[in-house]
């Protein structure tokens, strides 16, 4: 077994005690898996979950990935990172947090781009805190993407990504990421569409062993409804569809957007009519999935030449250091990666 990464977060926000709960509660998830980030953060962490009748969970130092496979299970293997900030204090934004967080993240992806660690799930970080940092990228898709550009030596537009959620019920990819709702409609166009769906094709088609059932929401309500609530169905996405099944792709739509996640779904019982929804913009994609649990929902970063997941939630900092956070979606997180990775 390969090791494989994860990164601490931000330190003022629940990622490392979700991290340390994970170990805990799922040792044999975390088998062979590591934190790369502070020994001091994970330690606060360890104590912050420590309950009556439940036992702190120590954590090793280590110092090289390979020596994670040797830590006992319900332990914490961490690869110390020189020179970032130790913890800081719970819920607030800090620059040397989301410094910190950031260098754990770059660190993770070089390890999995030479091929040193299996692939990388990272904890939440903090959007604020990277740009007090001075981090030029808003989130980890977009760092995660700059880093793999400069691996195989090639500019961002030949490093295309996107962002999946996914969970046992749904899986959503969307066509833009983090910016704003005016930028994320101009951002609809038949190139970036295309784009998304052969993205998702491969993507699916590798870890499901076969062509994926792509379905494609509309931008406006009731997809348009035939032009009379917008034209973007008919002249932006329609072509973009076409110019896909013309590759051999298995796409369907426009959909009217407040029913084809539904159609989607899969509940026991019932197998959904698409294994993907195509979503148009941030909110319309990650609000299904979060709505059916966010404690089982997973970010999959599709695109990379590299396996990343993450918990679909974030910093949480209104209960930092309290120890409540849950650490089931970073659990599934870990479980999707090895699956990717095997």
């Amino acid at each position: 077994m390969q090791p494989l990464a994860i990164t601490q977060g931000d330190s003022a926000g629940i990622g490392p005690e979700i991290v340390a709960k994970a170990f805990r509660d799922a040792p044999d998830a975390l088998r062979g898996c590591f934190v790369v980030g502070d020994v001091a953060t994970l330690r606060r962490a360890g104590q912050a979950i420590v309950r009556p009748g439940v036992p702190m969970v120590p954590v090793a130092l280590i110092g090289s990935p390979a020596d994670a496979l040797g830590v006992p299970p319900r332990c914490i293997p961490v690869l110390q990172l020189p020179g970032i900030a130790g913890p800081q204090p719970w819920g607030e934004v800090s620059a040397d947090a989301g410094r910190a967080a950031a260098d754990c993240v770059i660190w993770a992806a070089r390890a999995a781009l030479h091929g040193e660690v299996a692939g990388l799930v990272t904890a939440p970080l903090h959007k604020e805190a990277l740009s007090a940092a001075g981090v030029e990228f808003p989130g980890h898709t977009e760092l995660l993407q700059a880093e793999a550009a400069a691996h195989q030596g090639v500019g961002l537009a030949q490093m295309p990504v996107r962002m999946m959620l996914a969970s046992d019920e749904l899986r959503t990819v969307l066509v833009s990421i983090h910016m704003s709702l005016r930028d994320a409609i101009a951002a609809v166009t038949t190139d970036n569409i295309l784009e998304t769906l052969q993205i998702t094709h491969a993507a699916l088609a590798r870890s499901l062993g076969r062509a994926p059932r792509i379905a494609v929401a509309g931008l406006n309500p009731h997809a348009g409804e035939g032009g009379l609530f917008g034209s973007e169905e008919i002249e932006v996405i329609a072509p973009a569809l076409k110019a896909a099944r013309a590759q051999g792709l298995d796409v369907y739509g426009p959909f009217a957007p407040d029913t084809v996640f539904m159609r989607s779904r899969h509940v026991p019982g019932h197998v959904g009519e698409f294994d993907v929804v195509i979503a148009m913009y941030h909110d319309q994609g990650l609000i299904p999935v979060k709505y059916l649990g966010v404690d089982k929902g997973v970010n999959v970063t599709l695109g990379l030449p590299l396996v990343r997941t993450s918990p679909d939630h974030g910093t949480a900092f209104d209960i930092a250091g309290r120890g409540v956070a849950d650490a089931a979606s970073l659990v599934e997180a870990v479980r999707m990666a090895r699956a990717l990775t095997a």
